[in-house]
């Protein structure tokens, strides 16, 4: 454990604060994986910069946990997929199509499951997809502007996602009967 100490906005460095305070109103928690980033007031608020901006990425809400989730998944993030589960099943969002990307099963939405399995790839393949994998992508519905939302998301959680690994983030009460665990490495073939 790396020992990061999470904050909230009475203990975060001075340049948090307001940040950590607008969470706070916005959502009525701060996240554990933001009062570890307030270690850092740059990490923060580049954090929150890139969430904003995937929220206006062109996907719908939908397509953006399926992105998120996903790359969670495949980062092997916990604190992130019981977070994005969370906000999913409170924005009222397909609890079916949540339970499958949790499972990393197929999403009986061909064009979800597309993206799905995009972005799976996208990780998996450090961005060199194939030009078969993009056409697949875009035959399924998708466009060219969804591959660099995908690309969007998959940077945004990278910050996450290797910050909950580093800092071995708990999950907040609220987050708690979503957790989940890595699966073995047999459900990840495919």
């Amino acid at each position: 454990m790396s020992d990061l100490k999470i904050h909230d906005e009475t203990t975060a460095p001075s340049a948090a604060r307001d940040a950590l305070a607008g969470v706070n109103k916005t959502y009525g928690m701060i996240p554990n994986m933001l009062g570890v980033l307030a270690e850092n007031p740059a990490a923060l608020e580049g954090y929150l910069s890139l969430s904003k901006s995937f929220e206006h990425s062109g996907l719908d809400p939908l397509a953006r946990q399926v992105v998120l989730l996903t790359v969670s998944i495949e980062n092997a993030c916990h604190f992130c997929v019981a977070a994005h589960s969370a906000a999913a099943s409170k924005a009222g969002l397909d609890p079916a199509v949540i339970d499958a990307v949790r499972s990393n099963q197929a999403i009986a939405d061909a064009r979800l499951d597309a993206l799905r399995v995009f972005t799976r790839r996208m990780v998996r393949q450090r961005g060199f997809v194939s030009d078969t994998e993009v056409s697949v992508f875009l035959n399924a519905g998708w466009d060219k502007a969804d591959i660099l939302a995908v690309i969007l998301g998959v940077s945004l959680k990278t910050i996450s996602n290797y910050t909950n690994h580093v800092a071995e983030t708990p999950l907040n009460k609220a987050y708690k009967p979503f957790a989940w665990a890595p699966c073995t490495r047999a459900c990840f073939a495919g």
